[in-house]
């Protein structure tokens, strides 16, 4: 099969690298409209006031890291601001973008991005299964994080696998409340004195479940916060290409050693569950056109309850209602909507058989006629 000629701006991308420097003045250096997915775990600015200590006096391990530390709001919006605007100069205009952040930064971030032209899709609220306690105890525990999904501008045709999630959640629809732990245990990085190697690393589970849902494999993924490579660790694993950004030397050489050992999944398990959406559609007329079904043939709901008949136009007739096969059967159900190619079916040799047997020989058919010639079994 011949392969789309990438655009040139392409060629001049690095891919599958870690780009040492400040991520502001590395985003501006790369060329514009050339990543398909950003993923932002950008400094939250905690604001700590001393040390934090369990009840048996021993010390918290908080994010008192410099790179966390601003003089004051005003900085950090300014900060805020920069990296977003170099973060949306480089989106495809299909593009989107994820940030996470605590209630210490994101609704600062969240106004950012509606001031910028981003269009919010979701807010999701990642609630830790095994967050730490408040040692305190004067206010509640912080059992969450807070993403929001937004993409480039309010016309992007952003990327949605929606039946890949469901997929993923035993057949039910995902929601926007996701319980994941926190990273621990051999997943957690660790330096050479046995110390966290970065204080707010990441789990595979959450950028998983982000890359499934919102990018295909071959798409270009940035990660502007770099830390210990989560992000480029998981885009490896899944068959997509990974650009990250990192000033801290150490946490960059903990990436690099992180992904080396990650292996690519091979080619052929790559492909998640395609979006009933973006399959072409069939209109019921023309199982009836091509003789698949007849005009008078009877069709029969789930336990043969209701019973039409096939008209020569598509439609269906019933005991006293006639339109498609999705308003007859809403109809006969009392029901607002109905999808009618899993509603009806038809009977051959003493079996019922949904219609939808029939839309995706169709689909089949002519998803055959579209392949170039080359690409053809004969």
């Amino acid at each position: 099969m011949a392969t789309k000629a990438k655009p040139p701006e392409a060629a001049l991308l690095p891919r599958n690298v870690i780009m040492a420097g400040d991520c502001i003045e590395l985003m501006r250096s790369l060329p514009a409209g050339s990543i398909d997915l950003i993923f932002a775990d950008p400094p939250y600015n905690l604001q700590l006031k001393g040390d934090l200590h369990r009840p048996d006096n021993s010390r918290v391990d908080a994010v008192d890291d410099h790179w966390d530390q601003f003089a004051s709001f005003a900085t950090y919006d300014a900060f805020t601001r920069d990296w977003l605007a170099a973060a949306r100069r480089l989106l495809k205009p299909n593009g989107a973008i994820w940030v996470i952040g605590s209630y210490h930064n994101i609704f600062r971030v969240g106004a950012e991005l509606q001031n910028q032209g981003f269009w919010l899709l979701n807010d999701v609220v990642w609630r830790k299964s095994n967050p730490m306690p408040n040692f305190r105890g004067k206010r509640l525990t912080n059992a969450h994080e807070t993403l929001i999904w937004a993409g480039r501008d309010e016309s992007s045709k952003y990327t949605f696998n929606y039946e890949a999630l469901k997929a993923l959640n035993d057949g039910v629809q995902m929601r926007s409340d996701w319980v994941l732990p926190i990273c621990t245990g051999h997943e957690r990085l660790k330096d050479e004195h046995g110390d966290k190697a970065h204080p707010t690393q990441k789990p595979e589970s959450l950028l998983h479940r982000i890359i499934v849902a919102t990018t295909n494999p071959g798409d270009v993924i940035l990660d502007p916060f770099f830390g210990t490579g989560t992000t480029g660790a998981v885009a490896k694993m899944l068959g997509r290409d990974f650009i990250g950004l990192e000033r801290e030397e150490a946490y960059r050489k903990a990436a690099q050693d992180r992904i080396d050992r990650v292996r690519r999944l091979d080619a052929s398990a790559l492909e998640t569950t395609g979006s009933k959406r973006a399959e072409p559609r069939v209109p019921f007329g023309q199982v009836v056109e091509r003789g698949m079904l007849r005009p008078g043939e009877e069709l029969f709901s789930v336990g043969a309850r209701h019973v039409a008949k096939v008209r020569p136009d598509g439609t269906l007739v019933g005991l006293d209602v006639k339109g498609s096969i999705h308003q007859v059967g809403a109809h006969l159900e009392g029901a607002p909507s109905c999808n009618g190619w899993t509603y009806w079916h038809f009977k051959r040799d003493g079996k019922m058989i949904p219609i939808d047997i029939l839309r995706q020989q169709i689909r089949a058919e002519m998803e055959a006629d579209a392949q170039p010639e080359g690409g053809r079994k004969h």
